[in-house]
């Protein structure tokens, strides 16, 4: 589970929450008429720029950022000096046999053992590095659409409010309420956009590039384990993909 991801969440609610009943009850807060405006009308229009299959996906992808844990990058190195390993004292064909949850590291170890030209790995891994930025796109395009519509309609519920509070003009003592709910659809669509649809746009851009350091990795150590399959010089290179401070090769 990604913490941070989850503690700055739960931090921001409990800030903003927190700031309300410092100032009153949080019922002054809840307007159920803004919530539908915000809520429906920001899912209707990602519905109408986005397909459907698209938004479930997006919403899929920012569900697994508070689920999946943080891959860092010497852990895959780690895991190619394995690779090495084995390939030094087994043989490339045993490469074949190892069995890895990862989709790209199992298709990097069949070629390797079928002693692929390094520019086929290449080759292969960049195709895997665009259309992974693809699909990744199209995850962040979504929550950055929710990010701009969610404020909009927040504009369109104050206006609404405003609207019916100067229909009410002939009453003075309903001015104050009535405008405090037309501005709560504005709070609604800033909160959810800053909260919640901007950062994990943020998160999954982040994750993205990330997966495109670990599929690096994975090509210059499958390139390196076919020129040399010594797991230290393996480790050597691929040191460079990680902080000075962590590099430490222990065999």
């Amino acid at each position: 589970m990604d913490i941070a991801t989850l503690l700055g969440l739960i931090v921001g609610l409990t800030m903003v929450i927190g700031a309300i009943f410092l100032g009153g009850t949080i019922s002054t807060f809840i307007n159920i008429p803004g919530i539908m405006i915000v809520v429906g009308g920001t899912l209707a229009a990602i519905s109408v720029a986005f397909p459907f299959e698209e938004v479930i996906q997006a919403f899929y992808a920012g569900v697994k950022i508070f689920a999946s844990r943080k891959v860092r990058p010497r852990e895959v190195v780690d895991i190619m000096v394995k690779v090495a390993e084995i390939s030094r004292r087994e043989g490339l064909l045993a490469l074949e046999n190892i069995q890895t949850e990862n989709a790209v590291l199992k298709k990097s170890c069949q070629l390797i053992a079928d002693n692929a030209d390094p520019s086929m790995i290449r080759d292969t891994l960049r195709i895997e590095i665009t259309s992974m930025k693809r699909r990744h796109k199209v995850g962040q395009d979504v929550f950055r659409g929710l990010a701009a519509y969610s404020p909009s309609f927040g504009m369109i519920g104050t206006l609404i409010g405003l609207v019916q509070m100067l229909s009410r003009l002939d009453d003075p003592k309903s001015l104050g309420p009535a405008m405090a709910v037309a501005l709560l659809t504005t709070f609604y669509g800033s909160l959810m956009a800053t909260l919640i649809f901007l950062p994990i746009a943020g998160k999954l851009h982040a994750r993205t590039m990330q997966e495109i350091l670990h599929l690096e990795i994975i090509f210059e150590g499958a390139k390196s384990i076919l020129e040399n399959n010594n797991p230290r010089l393996v480790y050597e290179k691929l040191s460079s993909f990680i902080a000075p401070r962590e590099r430490k090769y222990e065999r």
